[in-house]
């Protein structure tokens, strides 16, 4: 039988039968414990029932992956949402950079939801929304609580496994119970002392909307490491920077410390948003250390 595997908790899957609702609580075959090989939220399996009656089960081989995140443990995601809040917290725009490059990466989908509207009486989320948007990402606005923008987010998730990420408090949540029209995930408190997010999500899980249409809500998205992209290649996964390379005079070009770079003068002409090369720029230097780290 086939399955997607839809919660992890410890040594047991929590199986949902593809051709049906019927859901089979699951252990690994110790010859995938052999290969090294271990299950994770996401995976589409073979197992087979060992007991109907109390709807146990064995996995016996896991499919091919067509992706894979090594931190939170998930495979097979289709398409990434990334929850920023307007206020409480803050966006965090550098955080939303590194993972829509990693999305560029995986060659996912990637999808920008800006929550909390309602506390942005000045209307500054407009301008992140433009800057993303002419980049080329679909960007929705939202204020959770109320459910505005749920119907439009809803359209957007359809036919994908979908992975909510964003840092604790900015309603991601909210969100996925506004989704469902009930509450499935607890809602994060924000520290009146720090303006951050107590993280409630402990375990991934996936969520079925319908047929085909998946969210996970995962720990830990917020704080996963991009390490796997060499800071060389980081310019192939800043969409808006494609056009500009070519026109960089050397070859290698890191588009830091060069003259005559493409993506500068692309910044001149205002072609490429300067405080987005700016986050380019910390985020090459971050990968780089790393990488120097790695030589010793």
């Amino acid at each position: 039988m086939q399955g997607i595997i839809i919660e992890n908790i410890s040594n047991l899957y929590k199986i949902k039968q593809l051709d049906s609702k019927e859901i089979y609580i699951a252990t690994a075959r110790g010859k995938l414990k052999k290969d090294d090989i271990i299950p994770v939220v996401g995976d589409i399996v073979k197992f087979e029932i060992t007991d109907k009656q109390k709807n146990e089960a064995v996995i016996e081989e896991i499919q091919e992956r067509k992706v894979y995140i090594k931190r939170p443990k998930l495979a097979n995601i289709t398409q990434i949402i990334y929850v920023i809040s307007i206020k409480n917290p803050k966006p965090d725009l550098l955080m939303l950079d590194k993972q829509l490059a990693f999305a560029e990466y995986l060659k996912i989908k990637s999808l920008i939801v800006i929550n909390k509207i309602d506390l942005d009486e000045t209307k500054q989320y407009t301008k992140i929304k433009e800057t993303y948007e002419n980049i080329g990402y679909k960007v929705i606005e939202t204020f959770a609580k109320q459910k505005q923008g749920i119907d439009e987010l809803k359209e957007e998730l359809n036919g994908n496994i979908n992975a909510f990420s964003g840092n604790s408090g900015v309603g991601k949540s909210t969100l996925i119970n506004g989704i469902f029209n009930k509450d499935i995930t607890k809602e994060g408190n924000i520290s009146k002392k720090n303006k951050r997010g107590k993280n409630t999500t402990t375990i991934t899980k996936l969520y079925e909307i319908q047929k085909d249409t998946y969210i996970a809500d995962t720990p830990g998205f917020s704080t996963f490491d991009i390490s796997e992209i060499p800071s060389k290649d980081l310019e192939k996964y800043f969409k808006e920077f494609k056009n500009h390379i070519q026109k960089c005079e050397f070859i290698g070009c890191t588009h830091i410390k060069e003259q005559n770079c493409g993506i500068k003068k692309a910044i001149e002409n205002g072609e490429i948003e300067n405080e987005r090369y700016q986050r380019f720029c910390k985020i090459y230097q971050e990968l780089k250390e790393k990488e120097e780290r790695k030589k010793w």
